[in-house]
């Protein structure tokens, strides 16, 4: 993705470039017929005329009763955008830490494109702030709010889940739990805190899947993973008192 777009901050309009923060890191599998190996077709299909659909006779329904849809295209759709949201348009600065990290959703990286003077300006800004933008974008058709911050040298943009889309409800904290519990667990947070380390933190499943494809490839057989049983322990309060045991012995 190397999407061409712009930020709009007040007067100042900032040509960017916008691309994935992420790669997926999941094995993708092809879907094949078991009998004989071969690769499976999708295939857009309707039953009403028996016969295959091409992409250019497709459109979107929107079913408003049991089998009755009204329909949109691709140019009733772009009617609907409000040309100012087109670009990146800048409302507001809030504090970080005012963001639930609940409503962050997906990852980008904004780089200049052209001039990176006003570029350069914003970004300072930013990290001398400590703030973050709210904004409103389009990306692939939908609308989204996004944050855009400072971050590892450079200008991340994160789009945000709505708030009807947030499904949490406020629960009162029970007190079904001694002081001394509390004690025993607060020591066992400190105990085992650390720096955030995401270089540490493989994903083991893939890495054997990606293994297991290997071994596939040769001829070798796969074996079921062996995990260590852990030992269970009734009363609370022992529990983690054996857990602080075991936490102090691993440092």
């Amino acid at each position: 993705m190397n999407y061409q777009t712009s930020i709009s901050f007040g007067l100042v309009n900032i040509p960017v470039l916008l691309n994935s923060a992420i790669k997926d890191n999941n094995v993708t599998f092809n879907l094949l017929h078991k009998k004989c190996d071969t690769r499976l077709e999708y295939i857009r299909y309707c039953p009403h005329c028996k016969m295959k659909v091409k992409n250019n006779e497709i459109v979107k329904g929107y079913e408003y009763k049991d089998n009755n849809y009204v329909t949109f295209t691709n140019d009733e759709f772009n009617k609907l955008k409000d040309e100012n949201e087109k670009s990146i348009e800048i409302i507001s600065f809030v504090n970080i830490n005012e963001i639930d990290p609940v409503y962050y959703d997906k990852s980008y990286i904004l780089s200049p494109n052209k001039s990176t003077k006003a570029f350069d300006l914003l970004k300072e800004a930013l990290r001398k702030s400590k703030k973050a933008a709210i904004a409103k974008t389009y990306i692939h058709n939908r609308l989204y709010y996004v944050v855009i911050r400072f971050g590892y040298e450079n200008i991340i943009m994160n789009t945000l889940y709505y708030e009807e889309e947030v499904k949490l409800k406020e629960e009162k904290l029970k007190k079904n739990y001694t002081e001394k519990e509390l004690k025993m667990a607060i020591k066992l947070v400190d105990n085992l805190t650390d720096k955030f380390k995401p270089e540490e933190y493989k994903d083991e499943y893939q890495n054997r899947i990606k293994d297991a494809i290997d071994k596939k490839i040769h001829g070798q057989k796969i074996k079921p993973i062996k995990g260590k049983k852990k030992k269970t322990i009734d009363d609370l309060y022992k529990a983690l008192e054996e857990s602080l045991k075991v936490a102090n012995e691993k440092r």
